[in-house]
């Protein structure tokens, strides 16, 4: 039997927030549209607090980023870039061009064409999150898109060193400094200086989630991202500790973010709370983490696999941690999540920063339709088909006509009879 001994707030507490959120999107959205930079400056300066000459940083400016790091800091964001480069190039090394002859005289094939500009959001007000600009920027590089630009607000009242280095290293050809709905709005809808994008892709806040939504549909997105979800299914190979560290360690991305403790272990489940106080107490982000907990924390304790597996697939988080004698049973059955973080030597840490795989995955459960971005995201699979003979024309639009004529669509069935008219040979 499934029990759930600690819950979080309900639904409708979130779509009350989200209500406000998307009221506020919608009226920035309009104002940029209308006036341009002008409007992105100010929302700049009202929410950052940052008004500079120009939001695009010159070479002189990334360069000083760059030589402000120290020799350590330049080789770790290298060694990430290096890992994930690898697993993107691996991952589009996975998709061929087509071409086949499926009839005698007909050919068709598909075509994998990368997209001609996109515009990375590198989340970096509360928290610098370097990893965002490997994984959206250095993907699309390995993916062939021909103009990325980038966008990252302020830290600390000045571009983020370490941001701006892995956005230049990764391959962007624009960077700028430029953070909130501000920057989204103006790579998808342009500016007088900023020329729009044809994808945005990138994490961020409420709010920055919330333009995206508005905007897909006049550009493309990665996805529909909400705050950041976590889970660990464990049994009892691990203790309370562990699991609390990997919980947290997540929760503290911001105050509604989701944590999940599915356990087939009543220890664990009944020493769990303790263990979290003790982890907060040595965690300096507790402020935030406490919060996410207590509001959004879940503890459920289930009698099996099974159950822990039937819980997971309703939940469908965006990261789930296996911590069980065979984590390769839930991998084999799982079919709703976002990423797979699998046995207790690994943890949803090594995947966000550095390990390989793209950190920007599906959440409120977005995986039962998408996974994740990767490589593909930011390629268009394109058909084509070839009718080489006359025979091959006539074949294909005698049952063209037929399939048009039950459908009462006249205009279609004379493309396919003037060519059966001219190519067709009478005896």
């Amino acid at each position: 039997m499934i029990q759930h001994l600690k819950t979080g707030k309900p639904a409708q507490f979130k779509a009350d927030i989200n209500t406000q959120v998307r009221a506020t999107v919608e009226g920035i959205l309009g104002d940029i549209e209308s006036r341009g930079d002008a409007a992105v400056r100010e929302y700049s300066a009202k929410f950052d607090k940052w008004s500079p000459e120009s939001f695009r940083l010159s070479q002189i400016e990334i360069d000083a980023c760059i030589a402000s790091l120290s020799p350590q800091a330049l080789a770790d964001i290298q060694f990430a870039q290096a890992q994930i480069r690898r697993f993107a190039q691996i991952q589009k090394s996975s998709m061929h061009d087509v071409e086949i002859e499926t009839l005698p005289g007909v050919v068709l094939g598909h075509r994998n064409i990368p997209m001609n500009s996109v515009g990375c959001y590198i989340p970096g007000g509360k928290y610098p999150l370097i990893a965002s600009a490997h994984m959206s920027v250095l993907t699309a590089k390995v993916a062939g898109v021909k103009r990325i630009i980038a966008c990252a607000p302020p830290f600390d009242g000045k571009p983020c060193p370490e941001i701006v280095a892995a956005m230049h290293l990764a391959g962007a050809d624009e960077i700028y400094c430029l953070g909130g709905v501000q920057a989204v709005a103006a790579m998808a809808i342009g500016t007088e200086t900023i020329k729009g994008v044809d994808m945005i892709v990138g994490p961020g806040n409420a709010y920055v989630a919330e333009a995206k939504r508005q905007l897909f549909g006049r550009v493309g997105i990665d996805l529909f991202a909400g705050p950041t979800e976590t889970m660990v299914i464990c049994d009892d190979t691990v203790d309370a500790e562990l699991v609390a560290v990997d919980l947290l360690g997540q929760a503290e991305h911001g105050p509604t973010s989701p944590a999940y403790c599915l356990t087939t272990s009543k220890k664990i489940a009944a020493e769990l709370p303790a263990a979290i106080e003790a982890v907060l107490a040595r965690l300096d982000t507790a402020p935030i983490a406490s919060v996410s907990w207590r509001d959004y924390g879940e503890i459920i304790l289930c009698d099996s696999d099974e159950e822990m597996l039937a819980e997971s697939e309703r939940l469908c988080s965006e990261h789930v941690q296996v911590m069980t004698r065979d984590p390769d049973w839930f991998l084999q059955r799982m079919t709703n999540y976002g990423g797979l973080f699998l046995g207790h030597r690994t943890n949803v840490s090594y995947g966000d920063k550095v390990i390989g795989t793209n950190h920007t995955l599906p959440t409120q459960g977005a995986g039962r339709y998408t996974g994740g971005l990767w490589v593909g995201k930011f390629i268009k699979t394109h058909t084509y088909q070839r009718v080489l003979t006359d025979e091959a024309s006539v074949a294909v639009g005698e049952y063209c006509s037929r399939l048009c004529g039950y459908e009462h669509m006249s205009g279609h069935k004379e493309q396919a009879d003037i060519r059966v008219r001219r190519f067709k040979i009478v005896a």
